[in-house]
Order: C-alpha cells, then sequence, then structure tokens
C-alpha cells in the first residue's frame, strides 16, 4: 500500500469535511516547527542545546536551554502563517498575539513547547504538546480568558515524541492516528490509523515516591495492585514511569495502560500537578478518541470549566476500565465522607 505523508492525510480531512483549510495549514506548520525541536534535541551535546537556560518559566520551574529554544521555534513558526489569532505556551505567564504585521486566524494555539525536558540531559524521550481552540467570535485582540475552554471544544490535539523514531500523534475528533517522521524525505507518514486502547490492562505508571502523600483511595487502589495475584484485582500488574508525560502516555497509545498523577497533599494547594490547557485537556483528547478514559479521579477531564491559563489538574488516563475502577474509588470514598 502505498504511504500516505501528513499533507495527504490532512486534504483527506478537508475533503471529508472533518477540518478547514486554516486549521489544516496550522497542522502543517506545527508538524514542520516539530521536526526543527527534532533537529535541536537529535544533536544533543554537539548543538550545545543541553543544560540550564540560567531562567524560569512561569511556574518558577527551571528553563532547560531546550525549552527555551523550543518554545521560540513554535513561537516563530505560527506568528506569520495568519491561521492564529494568538497562542499560549506554558513557558510564558499571559498569551501571545500575532504580530499586526501579520494576517490573523480564527485559531488559538496552545503548547508545551519541550514536556518532559528534565530528562533531555540523559538521552531519555521528550516531546511537545499541543492543542487547538477556536477563537470566540468577534474577539480580535484574544485575552487568557478567551483560551479557557472546555476540552470538550478543542478542535485539534497532537504530541511529538522526539525519541529513536520521531513520531506524530494526532486527532481532530474523528480517531487518533499516528505519523512517524522519515527523515530521508524529512515528511510525518501515516503509521497508525484509527488506534484503539486496550480497555483492559496489566501495566500501570505512576511515581511511587509520592506514595505517602497519597489520598487515601489511591493508596487503596495502587495496593491492590500491588499484591497481584494474591490480591481483590487476582492478577499481577508491572509498574513503567519514564517522568515523561508524552513518552508514558505514547506506551498507553502503543500498547494500552493507565497513567497517574494524582492529588497529593504536596501538590494540594495546587491542585494537581499537570497544566489541564497544556497536558491534561489535548492528552484526555487524544486518549478518548483512541478508546480510553481520562479523568481527575474524580470527573472527566474535559468536561472541567478552566479558571486560569496555567491551572492544575490531578490525571488519570489510559485503558477505560482501569480507570473506572481508580475513578470509582475516589468518588466512593467522597461519599463516605460526605
Amino acid at each position: 500500500m502505498k504511504p500516505v505523508s501528513l499533507i495527504q492525510f490532512l486534504i483527506e480531512e478537508r475533503r471529508a469535511g472533518r477540518i478547514n483549510a486554516e486549521l489544516s495549514l496550522l497542522i502543517e506548520v506545527v508538524a514542520r516547527a516539530c521536526k526543527r525541536i527534532a533537529v535541536a534535541t537529535n544533536k544533543g551535546a554537539l548543538g550545545g542545546v543541553l543544560g540550564e537556560a540560567g531562567t524560569g518559566n512561569i511556574q518558577g520551574e527551571a528553563q532547560k536551554k531546550l525549552d527555551v529554544i523550543s518554545n521560540e521555534i513554535l513561537l516563530e513558526a505560527n506568528a506569520w502563517g495568519g491561521h492564529l489569532a494568538a497562542c499560549a505556551s506554558e513557558e510564558m505567564e499571559d498569551p501571545q498575539p500575532i504580530p499586526d504585521m501579520y494576517p490573523k486566524g480564527n485559531h488559538l494555539l496552545m503548547f508545551d513547547p519541550l514536556d518532559g525536558s528534565s530528562n533531555i540531559d540523559v538521552n531519555i524521550s521528550v516531546g511537545t504538546i499541543f492543542s487547538v481552540l477556536r477563537c470566540p467570535d468577534g474577539v480580535v485582540e484574544p485575552r487568557a480568558e478567551h483560551f479557557l475552554q472546555p476540552g470538550t471544544t478543542q478542535l485539534a490535539a497532537g504530541y511529538v515524541v522526539y525519541g529513536p523514531a520521531t513520531v506524530l500523534v494526532l486527532t481532530f475528533g474523528h480517531g487518533t492516528h499516528e505519523f512517524t517522521l522519515d527523515r530521508e524525505v524529512g515528511s510525518f507518514t501515516l503509521s497508525r490509523r484509527d488506534i484503539r486502547i486496550p480497555d483492559e490492562t496489566a501495566e500501570f505508571a505512576i511515581n511511587m515516591s509520592n506514595q505517602r502523600h497519597w489520598e487515601a483511595p489511591m493508596q487503596r487502589y495502587i495496593g491492590e495492585l500491588l499484591a497481584g495475584k494474591e490480591g481483590p484485582r487476582g492478577k499481577d500488574f508491572n509498574m513503567r514511569w519514564v517522568a515523561s508525560m508524552v513518552a508514558d502516555v505514547h506506551r498507553i497509545v502503543t500498547r494500552g495502560g493507565v497513567f497517574y498523577y494524582p492529588l497529593d497533599a504536596k501538590i494540594k494547594d495546587k491542585g494537581g500537578k499537570l497544566r489541564i490547557m497544556y497536558e491534561a485537556n489535548p492528552m484526555a483528547f487524544i486518549i478518548e478518541q483512541a478508546g480510553g478514559a481520562a479523568t481527575t479521579g474524580r470527573q472527566r477531564i474535559l468536561e472541567l470549566q478552566p479558571t486560569g491559563l496555567h491551572q492544575r489538574v490531578p490525571v488519570f488516563l489510559g485503558s477505560k476500565k482501569e480507570i473506572e475502577v481508580a475513578t470509582h474509588y475516589h468518588v466512593e470514598a467522597d461519599g463516605a465522607q460526605g
């Protein structure tokens, strides 16, 4: 069968009436920017891009040089195309307007330019996560509040993994699809269409070092997984934890599994660890479109009404039946307390 390029796939989606020309162009531009980020990450120490940038992002986290470089690549690529009204980055406090010298479009782009960047110096897979919203009608100068739309309104979401292969996973709300970068040709090629995540799994990803800080229902749930065949779940579970969300989620998209970043005592005052706009919403959209589930442990992520551009939430996502069990334990515990 003849390989299908990302460009061909986008044209097919336009002809099917699922996306318009502006959204198609936006995805092409993001994919092209991610190819540049892939080149930078692939050079490693030879490119002078490793180590700390000596700056902090809006969350007060130390930025890696590649965080800053990746952010600049995405901002620059999307400034002049005429497909955006504004964009917002996890690395910046406020949305970035499109310069007045360029035409403006009807879309809002949000991105985490380099997720998992704490792993970059040790050559572990990192990635870019992005989400696309429609700019509200009549809004000429979008501000932070115009981005605060529930995840159900996303027009597109995707991530790129910079690993042994560079892989783009994308959804427009009509299934989840994977494209692999053919480095010789320089283009993304469709490698899996309509990905389905198995409903059941025996593999989970969580940071066990936080166990002592978890809420009681999370303690109960993970305790049951660790009890294995002899425990109430009646089967052995394997644990995986890369500490790069893109890499952990891509494993789930590839072979099933679950990923948890629950609420714990250390982060309770922040509401969670992961950002709803840049990480939770796009990943939840991708996972749901592949037949999985995504909750905060208490409710569906995509139905949350965001209250801030850098708001954080707990994240449970992956194989549907396992997410249902973990979520049920939390809802049940809340009911018992109420």
